[in-house]
Protein backbone atom coordinates (compact mmCIF):
# COMPACT_ATOMS: atom_id res chain seq x y z
CA UNK A 1 0.00 0.00 0.00
CA UNK A 2 1.19 3.37 -1.13
CA UNK A 3 1.95 5.72 2.10
CA UNK A 4 1.30 8.99 1.54
CA UNK A 5 3.41 11.87 2.46
CA UNK A 6 1.62 12.80 5.95
CA UNK A 7 2.15 8.93 7.39
CA UNK A 8 4.77 9.22 10.14
CA UNK A 9 6.88 6.33 9.00
CA UNK A 10 6.25 4.92 12.58
CA UNK A 11 2.92 3.68 12.15
CA UNK A 12 1.34 0.23 10.67
CA UNK A 13 -0.87 1.56 7.98
CA UNK A 14 -2.10 -1.73 7.65
CA UNK A 15 -4.24 -1.42 11.31
CA UNK A 16 -7.34 0.47 11.13
CA UNK A 17 -6.97 3.50 14.18
CA UNK A 18 -9.98 5.21 16.07
CA UNK A 19 -8.46 8.79 15.43
CA UNK A 20 -8.28 7.83 12.06
CA UNK A 21 -11.77 6.84 11.82
CA UNK A 22 -12.98 9.41 13.38
CA UNK A 23 -11.58 11.44 10.70
CA UNK A 24 -13.68 9.10 8.01
CA UNK A 25 -16.93 9.63 9.73
CA UNK A 26 -16.47 13.47 9.65
CA UNK A 27 -15.27 13.56 5.58
CA UNK A 28 -11.75 14.21 6.39
CA UNK A 29 -9.10 13.02 4.26
CA UNK A 30 -6.00 11.53 6.82
CA UNK A 31 -7.42 7.88 6.65
CA UNK A 32 -6.66 4.98 4.96
CA UNK A 33 -8.36 1.82 3.33
CA UNK A 34 -8.24 -0.40 6.37
CA UNK A 35 -9.93 2.69 8.35
CA UNK A 36 -12.54 3.16 5.73
CA UNK A 37 -13.50 -0.44 6.13
CA UNK A 38 -14.03 -0.87 9.96
CA UNK A 39 -15.84 2.21 9.61
CA UNK A 40 -18.31 0.80 7.07
CA UNK A 41 -18.68 -2.02 8.83
CA UNK A 42 -19.45 -0.29 12.10
CA UNK A 43 -22.46 1.61 9.91
CA UNK A 44 -23.49 -1.59 8.55
CA UNK A 45 -24.90 -1.94 12.45
CA UNK A 46 -25.27 1.88 13.13
CA UNK A 47 -25.66 3.66 9.78
CA UNK A 48 -25.59 6.80 11.32
CA UNK A 49 -22.10 6.95 12.97
CA UNK A 50 -21.18 9.99 11.04
CA UNK A 51 -24.37 12.13 12.66
CA UNK A 52 -23.36 11.23 16.14
CA UNK A 53 -19.35 12.29 15.18
CA UNK A 54 -20.96 15.60 14.10
CA UNK A 55 -23.24 16.12 17.46
CA UNK A 56 -19.94 15.86 19.04
CA UNK A 57 -17.79 17.97 16.83
CA UNK A 58 -20.67 20.82 17.39
CA UNK A 59 -21.09 20.46 21.19
CA UNK A 60 -17.54 20.83 21.60
CA UNK A 61 -17.68 24.19 19.84
CA UNK A 62 -20.34 25.54 21.77
CA UNK A 63 -19.15 24.21 24.68
CA UNK A 64 -16.11 26.00 23.92
CA UNK A 65 -17.40 29.04 22.73
CA UNK A 66 -19.31 28.56 26.53
CA UNK A 67 -16.03 28.46 28.03
CA UNK A 68 -14.24 31.39 26.52
CA UNK A 69 -17.42 33.22 27.17
CA UNK A 70 -17.16 32.23 31.26
CA UNK A 71 -13.51 34.06 31.20
CA UNK A 72 -11.32 31.18 30.30
CA UNK A 73 -8.59 31.21 28.26
CA UNK A 74 -6.32 28.45 28.81
CA UNK A 75 -8.15 25.25 27.22
CA UNK A 76 -6.80 21.22 27.27
CA UNK A 77 -7.85 18.99 24.60
CA UNK A 78 -6.70 15.57 25.27
CA UNK A 79 -7.72 13.06 22.30
CA UNK A 80 -8.15 15.51 20.59
CA UNK A 81 -7.40 13.46 17.09
CA UNK A 82 -6.76 14.36 13.82
CA UNK A 83 -7.49 18.64 13.34
CA UNK A 84 -10.74 19.15 11.43
CA UNK A 85 -12.15 22.09 10.18
CA UNK A 86 -14.01 24.36 13.56
CA UNK A 87 -10.79 23.13 16.02
CA UNK A 88 -10.75 24.32 19.30
CA UNK A 89 -8.02 26.66 18.85
CA UNK A 90 -9.50 28.19 16.23
CA UNK A 91 -13.06 28.58 18.14
CA UNK A 92 -11.36 29.42 21.26
CA UNK A 93 -8.95 31.86 19.65
CA UNK A 94 -11.72 33.52 17.69
CA UNK A 95 -14.08 33.59 21.40
CA UNK A 96 -10.92 34.90 23.35
CA UNK A 97 -8.05 36.14 21.36
CA UNK A 98 -4.76 34.97 22.33
CA UNK A 99 -6.03 32.01 24.33
CA UNK A 100 -3.72 29.04 24.68
CA UNK A 101 -4.57 25.36 23.75
CA UNK A 102 -2.70 22.25 24.13
CA UNK A 103 -3.92 19.17 22.13
CA UNK A 104 -3.04 15.68 23.50
CA UNK A 105 -3.29 12.57 21.58
CA UNK A 106 -1.26 9.08 21.57
CA UNK A 107 -2.02 8.64 17.58
CA UNK A 108 1.36 10.05 15.83
CA UNK A 109 -0.82 10.49 12.62
CA UNK A 110 -3.08 12.81 14.91
CA UNK A 111 0.06 14.52 16.40
CA UNK A 112 2.27 14.91 13.05
CA UNK A 113 -1.12 16.50 11.98
CA UNK A 114 -1.36 18.79 14.68
CA UNK A 115 2.19 19.91 14.63
CA UNK A 116 1.56 20.68 10.82
CA UNK A 117 -1.92 22.31 11.26
CA UNK A 118 -0.07 24.79 14.26
CA UNK A 119 2.59 25.55 12.72
CA UNK A 120 3.42 29.42 13.15
CA UNK A 121 0.78 29.33 15.77
CA UNK A 122 3.03 30.84 18.95
CA UNK A 123 0.00 30.22 21.34
CA UNK A 124 -1.37 26.68 20.20
CA UNK A 125 0.54 23.03 20.25
CA UNK A 126 0.26 19.17 20.64
CA UNK A 127 1.71 17.07 23.06
CA UNK A 128 2.27 13.54 22.61
CA UNK A 129 1.08 11.33 25.57
CA UNK A 130 -1.74 9.45 26.76
CA UNK A 131 -4.54 10.45 28.85
CA UNK A 132 -3.96 7.12 30.82
CA UNK A 133 -0.71 8.95 32.48
CA UNK A 134 -2.05 12.39 33.45
CA UNK A 135 1.14 12.94 35.43
CA UNK A 136 3.04 12.64 31.89
CA UNK A 137 0.43 15.17 30.08
CA UNK A 138 0.81 17.87 33.02
CA UNK A 139 4.74 17.33 32.72
CA UNK A 140 4.97 17.79 28.58
CA UNK A 141 7.02 20.33 27.54
CA UNK A 142 4.15 21.91 25.77
CA UNK A 143 1.63 22.01 28.71
CA UNK A 144 4.30 23.86 30.93
CA UNK A 145 4.83 26.42 28.15
CA UNK A 146 1.07 26.95 27.39
CA UNK A 147 -0.66 26.33 30.40
CA UNK A 148 -0.70 28.25 33.86
CA UNK A 149 -1.98 25.17 36.06
CA UNK A 150 -2.71 28.59 38.56
CA UNK A 151 -5.47 30.03 36.66
CA UNK A 152 -8.62 27.98 35.40
CA UNK A 153 -8.13 25.56 32.27
CA UNK A 154 -10.96 23.64 30.35
CA UNK A 155 -10.30 19.88 30.34
CA UNK A 156 -11.64 18.37 27.55
CA UNK A 157 -12.12 15.02 27.22
CA UNK A 158 -14.58 14.50 23.90
CA UNK A 159 -15.27 11.25 22.94
CA UNK A 160 -12.12 9.66 24.54
CA UNK A 161 -12.85 8.30 27.92
CA UNK A 162 -14.91 5.74 25.98
CA UNK A 163 -11.99 4.07 24.88
CA UNK A 164 -10.40 4.01 28.20
CA UNK A 165 -11.47 0.37 29.74
CA UNK A 166 -12.35 0.45 33.60
CA UNK A 167 -8.99 -1.79 34.27
CA UNK A 168 -7.08 1.18 33.16
CA UNK A 169 -8.91 3.27 35.74
CA UNK A 170 -10.03 6.54 33.59
CA UNK A 171 -11.91 7.52 36.90
CA UNK A 172 -8.52 7.54 38.55
CA UNK A 173 -7.29 9.83 35.57
CA UNK A 174 -9.88 11.84 35.15
CA UNK A 175 -9.39 12.83 39.47
CA UNK A 176 -5.95 13.31 39.03
CA UNK A 177 -6.08 15.83 36.41
CA UNK A 178 -9.01 17.67 37.97
CA UNK A 179 -6.72 17.79 41.25
CA UNK A 180 -4.44 19.38 39.40
CA UNK A 181 -6.26 22.29 37.78
CA UNK A 182 -7.31 25.63 39.59
CA UNK A 183 -10.65 26.50 40.76
CA UNK A 184 -12.97 27.72 38.36
CA UNK A 185 -11.64 25.18 35.78
CA UNK A 186 -14.18 23.37 33.73
CA UNK A 187 -14.78 19.83 32.48
CA UNK A 188 -15.90 19.68 29.24
CA UNK A 189 -16.74 16.10 28.06
CA UNK A 190 -18.96 13.45 25.78
CA UNK A 191 -19.30 10.01 25.89
CA UNK A 192 -20.75 6.78 23.87
CA UNK A 193 -23.96 5.02 25.79
CA UNK A 194 -26.61 2.56 24.72
CA UNK A 195 -29.25 4.84 26.32
CA UNK A 196 -30.16 7.05 23.11
CA UNK A 197 -29.57 4.58 20.13
CA UNK A 198 -31.98 4.41 18.04
CA UNK A 199 -31.48 0.89 17.40
CA UNK A 200 -31.08 -2.16 19.91
CA UNK A 201 -29.00 -2.46 21.69
CA UNK A 202 -27.67 -6.30 19.80
CA UNK A 203 -27.27 -4.19 16.55
CA UNK A 204 -25.26 -1.36 18.74
CA UNK A 205 -23.27 -4.47 19.60
CA UNK A 206 -22.53 -5.03 16.61
CA UNK A 207 -20.83 -1.91 15.65
CA UNK A 208 -19.06 -2.23 19.15
CA UNK A 209 -17.61 -5.29 18.29
CA UNK A 210 -16.00 -3.67 15.67
CA UNK A 211 -13.53 -1.86 17.46
CA UNK A 212 -13.37 -4.73 20.18
CA UNK A 213 -11.52 -6.75 16.69
CA UNK A 214 -9.26 -3.76 16.09
CA UNK A 215 -7.98 -3.86 19.73
CA UNK A 216 -9.65 -0.52 20.28
CA UNK A 217 -12.67 -1.34 22.67
CA UNK A 218 -15.64 0.75 23.02
CA UNK A 219 -16.67 1.30 26.35
CA UNK A 220 -20.75 2.02 26.38
CA UNK A 221 -21.43 3.33 29.95
CA UNK A 222 -24.73 4.61 31.30
CA UNK A 223 -25.42 7.44 32.33
CA UNK A 224 -24.94 6.99 35.65
CA UNK A 225 -20.90 5.76 35.22
CA UNK A 226 -20.33 8.58 33.23
CA UNK A 227 -21.89 11.27 35.62
CA UNK A 228 -19.40 9.72 38.08
CA UNK A 229 -16.30 11.43 35.57
CA UNK A 230 -17.85 14.92 37.06
CA UNK A 231 -17.12 14.07 40.38
CA UNK A 232 -15.52 17.16 42.73
CA UNK A 233 -17.82 19.39 39.23
CA UNK A 234 -20.46 21.25 39.85
CA UNK A 235 -22.71 20.75 36.38
CA UNK A 236 -23.62 23.75 34.37
CA UNK A 237 -26.91 23.70 32.90
CA UNK A 238 -28.27 21.97 31.83
CA UNK A 239 -26.61 19.30 33.22
CA UNK A 240 -25.81 15.73 31.68
CA UNK A 241 -27.62 15.35 28.46
CA UNK A 242 -27.98 13.81 25.16
CA UNK A 243 -25.38 15.82 22.94
CA UNK A 244 -27.62 17.62 21.26
CA UNK A 245 -29.96 19.17 24.04
CA UNK A 246 -27.28 21.38 25.79
CA UNK A 247 -27.31 24.71 25.03
CA UNK A 248 -28.36 23.61 21.28
CA UNK A 249 -28.45 26.68 18.79
CA UNK A 250 -30.81 24.91 16.88
CA UNK A 251 -34.02 22.87 16.93
CA UNK A 252 -32.92 19.83 18.66
CA UNK A 253 -36.23 17.96 17.00
CA UNK A 254 -34.47 18.82 13.70
CA UNK A 255 -31.27 16.45 14.64
CA UNK A 256 -31.22 12.94 13.28
CA UNK A 257 -31.80 10.30 15.73
CA UNK A 258 -27.76 9.41 15.98
CA UNK A 259 -27.09 12.73 17.05
CA UNK A 260 -28.55 11.98 20.79
CA UNK A 261 -26.16 8.53 20.58
CA UNK A 262 -24.34 9.95 23.86
CA UNK A 263 -24.07 12.34 26.70
CA UNK A 264 -22.53 15.46 27.06
CA UNK A 265 -21.88 17.77 29.55
CA UNK A 266 -19.82 20.82 31.44
CA UNK A 267 -18.86 20.99 34.96
CA UNK A 268 -16.49 23.59 36.89
CA UNK A 269 -14.60 23.33 40.13
CA UNK A 270 -15.72 25.78 42.78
Amino acid sequence: MERPAWAPRSIDISVPSVSRIYDYYLGGSHNFEVDRAAARKAMDFMPGLPKTMQANRAFLRRAVRFAGQEGITQFLDIGSGIPTYGNVHEIAQAAVPGAHVVYVDHDPVAVAHSQAVLAGNDTADVAAADLRKPQEILASPEVRRLIDLNRPVALLLVAILHFVEDADDPYGAVAELRDALAPGSMLILTHASYEGIPVSAERAEGAVDVYKDIRNPLIMRSRDEVARFFEGYDMVEPGLVPMPLWRPESAPEDEDPFAFAGYAGVGRTA
